[in-house]
Parts: C-alpha cells; sequence; structure tokens
C-alpha cells in the first residue's frame, strides 16, 4: 500500500469517526451506544499500536491491549465534540494513561537509567508537533528522524515512559487535585462496600426525575463538570451547583428514613 494510500485511510477513519460521534451525541440509547461502539472497533489498531510500546516489559500482549482497549472505550465515551482538538488528540493521552496507571498498579518501581530518562523528555517534547503534523502517533523511526537519534534509543524510552516511577502517596489522585492518591487507594473490603452503597442508593435514586438521575450520571457517572452538564442541560453552573445541592439533600433525607431505629 502506497503512502498517499495509508494516508486516505487515516482521513477515511477520522471522518467516519467524527460522523459517528455527530450521530452518538443526536440520538439515545441503544442506537448511541451502537454509534460508539463502532467509533470503538475503527480506532481499535490505534490501541494496539499504543500498547505495543509496553511490550516486554513482563505483562502479557493480550493484557495490555485490553487495557489499552479500555483507553479507548473510556475516551470514547469522555469525548466531547465541542473539544478544539481531533478524537485521536484525545483518545492517545487517555490510552497512554490508563496503561500507565496499569503499571502503576503492578507496582513496578524500577528506576530507568539517565539517558533513557533524558531521552523520554526530548521525545515528550518534539511529540506534539509530530502528532499535529504527521496527524497520527509518530512510529519510532518518524521520533527518531526528528530528534537526529537511533530508532532503538527512542522504543526503548517509550517502552518504560511512565511505567517504573515510583509515584507519591500525596501526589493529586483526581484531575482537579481535591483528593490525594492516598485518600484514592482501595481498601482491602472496599468491593463489599460498594456492594452495599449500590444496593442502599438504588431505591432512593429510583424515586428522582428523569432529569436528576441524568444530572447524577453526567456528574458521578462520567465525571462531568458542573460547567459541562449546564451546558449539557441548557442551564447555569449556578443553577448546576443548586440542583445537585437539591438532589444530594433528597437523597440523604430518603436513605435517613429507610434506616431502621432501635427498639
Amino acid at each position: 500500500m502506497t503512502i498517499a494510500a495509508i494516508e486516505d485511510s487515516k482521513q477515511s477513519i477520522a471522518d467516519t469517526t467524527h460522523e459517528l460521534l455527530l450521530e452518538a451525541d443526536a440520538v439515545p440509547d441503544p442506537r448511541h451506544q451502537a454509534c460508539l461502539d463502532q467509533v470503538v472497533l475503527l480506532n481499535a489498531p490505534v490501541a494496539r499500536s499504543i500498547a505495543s510500546r509496553y511490550r516486554s516489559k513482563g505483562v502479557d500482549s493480550d493484557d495490555l491491549e485490553q487495557v489499552a482497549y479500555l483507553g479507548l472505550v473510556k475516551a470514547a465515551n469522555g469525548y466531547r465534540l465541542d473539544a478544539s482538538t481531533a478524537f485521536l488528540s484525545y483518545a492517545v493521552p487517555t490510552i497512554r494513561g490508563e496503561l500507565k496507571r496499569y503499571f502503576r498498579d503492578c507496582a513496578w518501581t524500577i528506576r530507568p537509567p539517565r539517558r533513557v530518562q533524558e531521552m523520554q523528555g526530548s521525545i515528550a517534547a518534539a511529540e506534539p508537533e509530530l502528532m499535529q503534523r504527521l496527524g497520527h502517533v509518530p512510529s519510532d523511526q518518524e521520533t527518531a528522524a526528528a530528534l537526529g537519534t537511533d530508532p532503538s534509543e527512542v522504543a526503548e524510552a517509550t517502552s518504560v515512559r511512565g511505567c517504573f516511577n515510583t509515584l507519591s502517596l500525596d501526589a493529586p489522585g483526581t484531575t482537579d487535585g481535591g483528593t490525594s492518591l492516598m485518600e484514592t487507594v482501595a481498601n482491602a473490603e472496599d468491593g463489599y462496600d460498594l456492594v452495599e452503597n449500590v444496593h442502599t442508593l438504588t431505591p432512593a435514586v429510583a424515586n428522582l426525575g428523569d432529569r436528576d438521575r441524568r444530572i447524577l450520571q453526567l456528574r458521578f457517572g462520567s465525571g462531568f463538570t458542573q460547567e459541562e452538564i449546564g451546558h449539557e442541560l441548557g442551564v447555569s453552573q449556578m443553577q448546576v451547583s443548586r440542583l445537585l445541592r437539591g438532589i444530594l439533600e433528597s437523597l440523604r433525607t430518603d436513605l435517613a428514613a429507610r434506616v431502621p431505629t432501635d427498639g
């Protein structure tokens, strides 16, 4: 296949992806989810390509690809059409972030050599411009050509990027910096607490109206900010804040009424 044909294929996938995201934004389930599923299938080769850079590090290739697919699914569900970036510009960091979290969970704390760390810095600085110019995630050969180095050095640096650093438990555990990583670390029996919480909350949430349930889903299920929820519902951020307070107060009242009293 010629370079022109490859580029045409990539552009076709990008165009189809955008059309599917537009349709998903305009239709309810099950068609909404079907469109997002097609977006994931179309862009699965990108996830596989990113996962391949983390191979030969003690983790099965199939496991790496599954983690990368999870990141792609999150990207498809979290991408906002009004964003100024293309879908892949959002999806690639999301997929990489998912892979890095996976390696951190595996507790890999080996420190790479200084030359590898320096190469990682050079790659990180050059990659955004390369992605914009090439329209895709640069290969090791393309990155090496831009940096004037050997592809094997780029491959070594990218394969361990972000995977062997010990993360401080005082580091922010969420994007808004509101909690530390320590506060997000699961306890041994968190799974039981989760099951209990779900069973407790289900009847209370069922008593809410459609709009209130939608707000809860956007805020706590999809991770929308109050501003993003406001755009979604056509109301101000302040109104969203008041609505959330009212919903949570309603849930607290409902749950308190369900707690049995002694005697």
